[in-house]
């Protein structure tokens, strides 16, 4: 078991003062057989009321409402969490589903359905020209993943995007690289190209980058195999995830999870600057 602290302060400061709408936040990682929460810590300015409840993903989401006008919007989250994460590679997939291509049980069908649907449709033709690339005929089920997992990783150049959202799977093959985002939206698509259920995951990232602080969240991508359930992948470093990887929300489109979510009312013009600062500690 592993303690790991986590501190995400999101700060807006704005030219002049504004109303700000409700705020979502999802910030809390989920808890699970492999995540306890320990303690967790959230402080909010200017003066809010709170409610928190689960979405349709079983996400826990905050919806923060704000009393007053600010200049200032500042959200720091503090966590503490015990990871009893298991070795990547200890499962065993259900034998029908060894060899690709599959097809999921019966009785699961309809729950994965929406899974296995394009979110950029528009560029499925994109998707199956690069898959055809990678000669994947004829392997497993996992080393097929694997395959693709780590062709992402290192065929693109990863790239830090300030911009919000996500590049479409074509952009992100004609351009050659992009963010974390970018890739995990690129290795959902080809996934559920080839029929496979897949999703998005946001949380954070134990490394030593995100030890020393000024880090960001990241993203990576989960897929439904039988007889292990959601597997993790992260095609920004091609590896299989753990206890290194914390998932906070997951989704079937990527677009709709942001860490924090909202807006504001104000009058002329008003400019806006934002600071993200993202620390992930072990502790002893």
């Amino acid at each position: 078991m592993q303690r790991i602290r986590i501190r995400h302060l999101t700060e807006y400061v704005f030219s002049t003062e504004v109303a700000l709408n409700p705020h979502r936040l999802l910030l809390r990682p989920r808890e699970g057989h492999d995540v306890r929460i320990e303690a967790s810590k959230l402080d909010i300015t200017p003066v809010y009321t709170i409610k928190w409840q689960r979405d349709v993903f079983d996400n826990s989401l905050a919806v923060v409402n704000f009393l007053g006008r600010t200049s200032k919007l500042i959200i720091a989250s503090e966590v503490i969490i015990q990871h009893y994460g298991q070795a990547p590679f200890d499962f065993l997939l259900e034998d029908y589903a060894v060899r690709f291509p599959f097809k999921y049980a019966e009785n699961e069908q309809d729950d994965l359905f929406a899974f296995q649907q394009s979110i950029f449709v528009e560029d499925r033709q994109a998707v199956n020209n690069w898959l055809q690339q990678l000669s994947l005929t004829g392997l497993e089920t996992f080393a097929l993943l694997v395959k693709l997992n780590q062709s992402i990783s290192t065929q693109f150049q990863y790239r830090t995007r300030e911009e919000a959202g996500v590049q479409s799977p074509s952009k992100t093959l004609s351009q050659r690289g992009g963010s974390c985002r970018d890739y995990a939206t690129l290795f959902i698509e080809a996934c559920r190209y080839l029929g496979l259920a897949s999703r998005f995951v946001s949380g954070y990232l134990h490394a030593p980058a995100t030890e020393a602080g000024n880090a960001t969240t990241h993203a990576w991508a989960e897929v439904y195999l039988p007889g292990t359930g959601w597997k993790g992948f992260d095609p920004t470093s091609g590896v299989v995830t753990g206890s290194q990887h914390i998932a906070v929300a997951v989704a079937r489109d990527s677009e709709t999870v942001p860490p924090v979510s909202g807006s504001f009312v104000g009058l002329g013009a008003v400019t806006t600057t934002m600071k993200i600062n993202v620390q992930v500690n072990l502790l002893e």
